[in-house]
């Protein structure tokens, strides 16, 4: 059965409350529940709204140094450890991280390898994760998490400009507009690549939304 609209933003709000908190989850589905009723006016169906639900919780959902250390916490990743691998077994991890990494002669982050011990690590950052965003959160500090913060005021912004001109001819138009964080993919150097492309198609597709081209008369 496929998933309901309903059920793909309860099951978001849900992810979100477990990465920031309730009050952040909330954010995002204010802004989709006011979405969802702007095209519900045009009678359309809900492609627009189902695309500003998957695509607005990915750029609120973006995978910072807490978030790492929450899913390395959960329960859920030692169980799946637990039934990949048989007897004793040691955890190790190849990471960046931003404050701590060397950088090659190009400016990418080399991974270093971490024992066991990062596991206790993670523990406490992962308890840690209300000060994202704050003037206390060290890593928010990064070019990249600025860029991650930027983005999601962006696309709200250029979301809820489309929503008064918002039209049977243009839906499709806006729904691909609202796509656009699909093609945002990777981290570091490779998510800085996919996101300068991701900005021009983005531009290209707002110039036609905003600036349609006239309708040809036939004689």
């Amino acid at each position: 059965r496929a998933q309901t609209l309903d059920e793909l933003v309860a099951r978001r709000v849900e992810l979100l409350t477990a990465y920031q908190d309730a009050a952040y989850a909330a954010q995002y589905k204010a802004f989709v529940d006011g979405v969802r009723a702007q095209e519900a006016k045009l009678g359309k169906g809900t492609r627009l709204t189902e695309a500003v639900a998957r695509y607005f919780y990915k750029l609120m959902a973006y995978k910072d140094e807490y978030e790492v250390a929450r899913l390395h916490t959960d329960p859920a990743f030692r169980e799946k450890i637990a039934n990949m691998f048989e007897g004793d077994i040691t955890v190790k991890f190849h990471l960046a991280p931003p404050l701590l990494a060397k950088h090659d002669k190009e400016g990418r982050a080399l991974k270093k390898e971490y024992g066991p011990w990062m596991m206790s690590a993670f523990g406490v950052l992962a308890k840690l994760k209300g000060l994202r965003g704050t003037a206390f959160d060290v890593f928010g500090y990064t070019e990249e998490r600025k860029t991650e913060r930027a983005l999601i005021a962006q696309y709200r912004d250029t979301v809820t400009a489309l929503l008064p001109k918002l039209s049977g001819d243009n839906l499709a138009q806006a729904v691909a507009i609202a796509s656009i964080p699909e093609d945002i993919r990777g981290y570091g150097h490779v998510k800085a690549r996919h996101l300068k492309m991701a900005k021009e198609k983005e531009a290209n597709l707002l110039s036609a939304f905003h600036s349609p081209a006239p309708a040809t008369r036939v004689a």
